[in-house]
């Protein structure tokens, strides 16, 4: 086997584990998913064997870096706030580099997406780039000449748990609980379910919304007038519809996420925001969100560089490999 000319980035999903083997120039020399084992021992089982297949096939050995659910404690070693629980508090680098006999390097699955959109994606060439991820929750990273800025505590760039900036006086009173135990976070705020939850405190609400092609759900469940849950109700079908109701939540939407960015814009001046996540997809946020933001942050003199990324599902596993830039 040649000796290490390749690299080799591995994505821990919930339900996949990915890995990829990049060239020298960013070009994917091979691509593979298996489902992620259920516990911790097979996952090292599984990687292992992920890692030895793709050598074989291509012939050449590869440098590791793996993007993980969670964040490894920088003092211990030890992995924490991890969304696969069986990672938490395990020496993951440590069995990692025992089972693969080689150096190994670990990011957060945000960090990794904004390395991946920093080296050859959409923030190609930036100095600084902010990247974010809105779907299901709201996360993001920072790189900086090429590096992921991992911070004294591995926390940088989680933006998702600091508090909404400049609330009115409604979004204090109705500031929801975040899962992290405080009020009022960006997660509960700016996220896709956050987007659905504030269209469904709006009592002027429809019973459904249509979808794209003018279509309502078929299997629909609404029980919004008895103010419980709106089963079939989805930013995406939000985001999309022109009920009253729809547009307005847009609009809270959309100006949440840009008081939210306007802090970070403030704190990092970023060259490029990047964004990423199922929310990434709406289309009117990179006409609409970059002057909203410039209108909050202190004094730009110019709208912020906001752009989709290139990568999409395949930033997380591209930026585990890029881990290793030499």
């Amino acid at each position: 086997m040649r000796p290490t000319s390749i690299r080799l980035g591995i994505d821990l999903g919930g339900t996949k584990t990915e890995i990829i083997a990049l060239q020298a120039d960013g070009a994917v020399a091979l691509r593979r998913r298996v489902a992620t084992p259920k516990d911790y021992a097979a996952m090292l089982q599984a990687v292992t064997t992920l890692v030895a297949g793709a050598e074989q096939e291509l012939g050449a050995r590869g440098s590791v870096g793996m993007a993980i659910p969670g964040s490894e404690s920088l003092g211990s070693g030890l992995i924490k706030n991890a969304n696969t629980t069986y990672l938490i508090g395990k020496p993951l680098r440590r069995d990692l580099e025992k089972a693969l006999e080689r150096p190994v390097r670990l990011a957060n699955d945000a960090n990794c997406f904004v390395l991946s959109e920093a080296s050859d994606g959409a923030g190609a060439g930036a100095g600084t780039v902010f990247g974010v991820i809105a779907g299901t929750g709201v996360g993001g990273g920072v790189v900086v000449n090429g590096k992921v800025m991992q911070g004294a505590h591995g926390v940088t760039g989680e933006w998702g748990h600091i508090p909404l900036p400049a609330p009115n006086i409604a979004e204090v009173s109705e500031a929801p609980l975040c899962y992290c135990g405080k009020r009022g976070c960006l997660e509960v705020w700016c996220s896709g379910p956050g987007l659905a939850a504030d269209f469904l405190r709006d009592p002027l609400r429809p019973s459904h919304l249509s979808g794209a092609t003018g279509t309502s759900p078929s299997n629909a469940s609404h029980e919004g007038e008895a103010g419980l849950s709106y089963p079939d109700i989805t930013a995406e079908l939000i985001s999309a519809s022109d009920h009253p109701a729809a547009v307005a939540a847009m609009t809270r939407w959309m100006d949440r996420f840009a008081r939210a960015l306007a802090t970070m814009v403030n704190i990092l001046d970023p060259d490029v925001i990047v964004l990423g996540g199922g929310l990434s997809n709406i289309g009117r946020l990179y006409r609409d969100l970059p002057p909203l933001v410039e209108r909050y942050a202190f004094n730009l003199g110019g709208p912020p560089k906001i752009v989709k990324n290139v990568h999409g599902d395949s930033s997380g596993v591209r930026g585990a490999a890029w881990l290793w830039p030499e």
